[in-house]
């Protein structure tokens, strides 16, 4: 029969318990997924009672509200906490979102927070995005047009041919989408997944760029763009409310009518 060994430290234990120190009777009891690879312990989560009378509205609140009060090692990326710059990205409740524009009081129980899914960790809530930041580089991200090489002026386009970048332009590469995605998980080193997709769209279909053929010709590959198998986990999962779905959809139906 045959047996299959996780490794050492794949295995996540029960870590401290912190009770509530305030004396509050509005507590809420947040789960965090903890891990130090400098300690060479098994990840853990840790359990807070957080007093909700004294904290904000979301759970980026709650996230700082642990940090500067009861547990100062707790980390986790953040930054401009308005849902612009996607650096909070992490799986809350099972779901992957935007802590900072997250409302805890849309989760009843017990809260749990845990980093984005298939990302390795590099300490506690903050997930290594190398990878994803590499595919991104590789469907070079930037207008390419031979009429910008001579000229300082605007490169302008038609109305209707700025509306179709819409739904696309508004990506702040969180990662949520491409971190829901099964076949990202399996084959993540290849596949270029949701997120890179959805970029390589948006300057695929822009009027003012001259390298479409080129672009189209970059990721028609079986496993770059062919390992979506449309799960539809990325629209689910963006919190812009943008498609990523659709976009891998319009790049297959250019390639299918395209000569390339």
């Amino acid at each position: 029969m045959v047996q299959f060994n996780l490794p050492q430290n794949s295995k996540i234990e029960i870590g401290k318990y912190y009770k509530d120190t305030t004396n509050s009777k509005n507590l809420k009891k947040v789960n965090v997924y903890r891990w130090d690879p400098s300690t060479g312990q098994n990840p853990r989560v840790d359990t807070f009672e957080v007093d909700m009378d004294n904290c904000g509205p979301k759970v980026l609140d709650i996230l700082f509200k642990i940090k500067n009060e009861i547990d100062p090692s707790l980390t986790f990326r953040r930054s401009c906490a308005h849902g612009v710059c996607g650096s909070c990205a992490m799986n809350v409740d099972g779901i992957n979102t935007l802590s900072c524009i997250k409302s805890h009081s849309d989760i009843k129980g017990e809260l749990n927070v845990y980093p984005l899914p298939h990302l390795k960790v590099v300490k506690d809530l903050v997930g290594d995005l190398t990878t994803l930041y590499k595919q991104y580089e590789s469907v070079e991200p930037w207008l390419k047009t031979k009429v910008g090489e001579k000229t300082t002026k605007e490169i302008k386009q038609s109305q209707e041919d700025r509306e179709k970048l819409d739904g696309y332009y508004e990506c702040i590469l969180c990662a949520c989408c491409s971190t829901a995605c099964p076949s990202y998980w399996w084959n993540g080193d290849k596949y270029l997944g949701p997120a890179v997709l959805l970029q390589a769209y948006r300057w695929i279909v822009d009027s003012r760029d001259e390298e479409r053929q080129a672009r189209l010709k970059k990721v028609a590959d079986e496993l770059k763009l062919y390992r979506c198998h449309t799960i539809l986990n990325c629209t689910s999962a963006c919190p812009k409310g943008l498609n990523p779905a659709k976009a891998i959809a319009e790049i297959k139906k250019m390639l299918a009518t395209a000569n390339i």
